[in-house]
């Protein structure tokens, strides 16, 4: 784009009440003087219409005549009219910053206050990033029923640099503020990612089934003991898994088989694996959990792959041994390399999604891996953490709106 070829630049705003045709009228008569539009952009606001347009008039046109008839026009539509021109310099200046990176932040939360945007943006400008654009996704930012979802997505650019220190205080951010804050650089990859990837126990269900199975038998205190510290990465995942299972021997069939249908799937998750599926994304289990509750939620909920450990059972009754080899972190992460590979597409198009030490290799590897409702060691080594949503929440990271949904889709 040559700034010399236009006789001058000019920024024009109308701002006033919207209503349809607007933007159809005003830019009719931009046509009709043969102008160049170099940018435009418009939003609404609680019916409260914004367009900029940034022009360029060619050499040996007049833009007298045309500022004329846009007030004139303007002012017959309810709309103000505004006109800056801008100097070359600062033309170039703009030129100089589309080359700029893009990332794109996103907050979530019950509701969205002026404290959390205030404190958001205030990181935004302290790294001297710009806010490009702002929308809301969810339906509303103050909801009145419980539990509701809020959510606000900001485009910005500025230095890529810039973004480790802002992960650092976004995560800050977010751990005071009580809300989530997703920041992820904008690309192709998300907006076209193809395949979700699930931990099961904690993540998919309200629990972990090893833990239930353990109450049943007898030994549930030993085996939470081990668990919590396998989930905090204080030991081995194989040896904990291993040691847990033992601590089963003896546990009949038909009790293993009664849990199906007792844990709670975790809130948000129906509706986000009914949204991936209408979208025409692939889903996965990958767990460390045991085959015969994936393969319950394969059922029940349409989920394309499972992968998990095979409890034996023998003359009905829980051997205290799984049937190799074990679905663990390195497992998992090479599973998924698997299912991307058969599916034709680029990790980066993976989103993976787990709450334990033994799930941060998937989720290290996929192009999106988000920690929920996690520890804080797997929050601390993923980029992206979800903690005060359902599971659905996970929509908004990949620019799904609640208006984009059938109404009954969509959260009050």
């Amino acid at each position: 784009m040559s700034s010399g070829a236009f006789a001058e630049t000019v920024l024009i705003h109308f701002s006033g009440h919207d209503a349809p045709g607007l933007t159809a009228e005003l830019t009719a008569i931009l046509a009709r003087h043969d102008v160049s539009i170099l940018d435009i952009g418009q939003a609404v606001v609680y019916e409260a219409v914004s367009l900029g347009i940034l022009i360029g008039v060619p050499s040996g046109g007049s833009f007298v005549v045309l500022k004329e008839e846009l007030v004139s026009h303007a002012n017959h539509l309810g709309l103000q009219a505004r006109f800056t021109n801008i100097p070359q310099d600062a033309l170039q200046h703009w030129l100089h910053g589309l080359s700029r990176s893009h990332f794109i932040i996103t907050v979530l939360g019950r509701a969205i206050t002026a404290q959390h945007l205030s404190r958001v943006s205030a990181i935004i400008a302290a790294h001297g990033m710009n806010v490009d654009r702002i929308d809301r996704l969810s339906g509303q930012l103050s909801p009145s029923a419980s539990p509701a979802n809020a959510c606000v997505e900001l485009a910005v650019s500025g230095e890529p640099s810039r973004e480790v220190s802002m992960r650092a205080d976004f995560l800050a951010a977010a751990h005071d503020l009580c809300i989530d804050i997703a920041f992820q650089r904008e690309s192709i990859f998300r907006r076209n990612r193809r395949l979700f990837a699930f931990d099961m126990d904690s993540t998919l269900i309200q629990g972990e089934v090893i833990d239930e199975l353990a109450k049943i038998a007898g030994v549930g205190d030993r085996v939470v003991q081990i668990t919590e510290a396998a989930m905090r990465g204080e030991i081995g995942f194989d040896e904990s898994f291993t040691r847990r299972v033992a601590l089963l021997q003896g546990l009949r069939a038909e009790s293993v088989y009664n849990l199906l249908g007792t844990i709670p799937l975790v809130e948000g998750a129906e509706r986000l694996i009914r949204t991936l599926k209408l979208l025409g994304y692939k889903t996965a289990i990958l767990s460390g959990g045991f085959t015969f509750f994936a393969r319950h939620l394969q059922e029940r909920l349409g989920i394309d792959y499972i992968h998990s450990n095979e409890l034996e059972i023998v003359d009905g009754a829980v051997t205290g041994r799984v049937l190799p080899p074990i679905v663990n972190g390195a497992r998992k992460a090479e599973l998924l390399k698997q299912i991307a590979c058969r599916e034709g597409i680029s990790l980066e198009q993976v989103v993976a999604v787990g709450d334990g030490a033994n799930d941060i290799p998937m989720l290290n590897l996929a192009g999106m891996g988000i920690a929920f409702r996690a520890k804080p060691l797997v929050r601390q080594n993923t980029d992206h953490s979800l903690s005060c949503l359902g599971l659905d929440g996970l929509l908004y990271l990949i620019g799904v709106r609640d208006r984009d949904l059938q109404p009954d889709e969509t959260p009050v």
